[in-house]
């Protein structure tokens, strides 16, 4: 049996017991089309109170892109910079991670909209008969396709035996009511056909290192200890189980990406008793929120 999971009123109830907050965006602060207001307000909240050590928000997205960018999309979302400290992006750890390999030659999968992760680097991008990396920062149109528009390219590619670097772990997002299908679900498909895969980002360990190191850099202080550190965020496979790898408390936002499942749709308003769900789970939260509020 799987212990009973505190559903939170608000992140008041915790926030005193944190001092460095590592918070999804997509699903958290916005839902792929407008802020989710209170969710901003809150982490205002959190970084304003007192403490021997100052409270920092740092983001941490799956997106495939650099951080400055996702810092643009959120301001035109309407995400207010008050709420966070920094953000820290798979796409920046992408950039690290191709640095590290000067002249590859990339066939991109993924829409131009990611072009500027690949901005300044010493790479060229290539077709796929002429690369020797795979770059996936997800599908070319990701409101039509699906993986299996991918099984051919990916087919020869895997047997060329070139490596994948997975800018978007993710497999869905939220956008407005829909879920659209992310860089992850290639990454898996090219797996099973015996690709090689490099994930940039959540749940892997690589991205909660350096997320602790820039929340260090904003104060000039030691690393945090892990048990005044939460994550905030609303999936299972990333958010959560990568928490739970990395030995921090986690705090689960149902109205995301598993709302369906959870029964938080429009038509139910309010979240029931999700224990039988969560039992269902291979990780679990510390804690359940609907939305992120104070």
């Amino acid at each position: 049996m799987t212990a009973r999971i505190p559903t939170l009123a608000g992140l008041s109830g915790i926030a005193e017991e944190r001092d460095l907050i590592l918070c999804d965006v997509w699903g958290v602060l916005h839902d792929g089309q407008k802020a989710h207001v209170a969710a901003g307000e809150a982490l205002i909240r959190f970084r304003a109170l007192p403490g021997p050590r100052r409270r920092r928000v740092v983001l941490v997205s799956n997106a495939p892109r650099p951080g400055d960018g996702v810092g643009r999309i959120l301001d035109r979302f309407g995400v207010p910079r008050e709420a966070y400290d920094a953000i820290l992006t798979s796409g920046d750890l992408t950039r690290e991670l191709i640095a590290a390999r000067p002249g590859a030659r990339i066939r991109h999968l993924g829409p131009e909209r990611d072009l500027g992760v690949f901005k300044d680097l010493d790479i060229t991008l290539l077709p796929e008969a002429e690369a020797d990396l795979v770059v996936c920062t997800g599908l070319f149109d990701d409101r039509a396709e699906t993986p299996d528009d991918y099984r051919d390219e990916l087919t020869r590619l895997a047997t060329r035996g070139l490596t994948m670097i997975c800018a978007n772990p993710d497999l869905v997002v939220e956008s407005g009511n829909r879920l659209i299908p992310c860089a992850g679900l290639l990454a898996a498909a090219y797996a099973d056909l015996g690709g090689a895969v490099v994930y940039a980002g959540k749940p892997h360990r690589p991205v909660y290192e350096a997320a602790l190191a820039v929340a260090a850099s904003l104060d000039g202080g030691p690393p945090d200890d892990k048990g005044r550190v939460i994550a905030i965020g609303d999936a299972i496979r990333t958010d959560i189980a990568g928490a739970s790898a990395f030995g921090i408390a986690s705090l689960l936002v149902a109205r995301g990406i598993h709302a369906e499942e959870l029964g938080v749709t429009a038509d139910h308003h309010t979240l029931g008793d999700i224990a039988e769900w969560l039992g269902r789970q291979a990780v679990h939260p510390d804690g359940v929120i609907e939305r992120l509020v104070w």
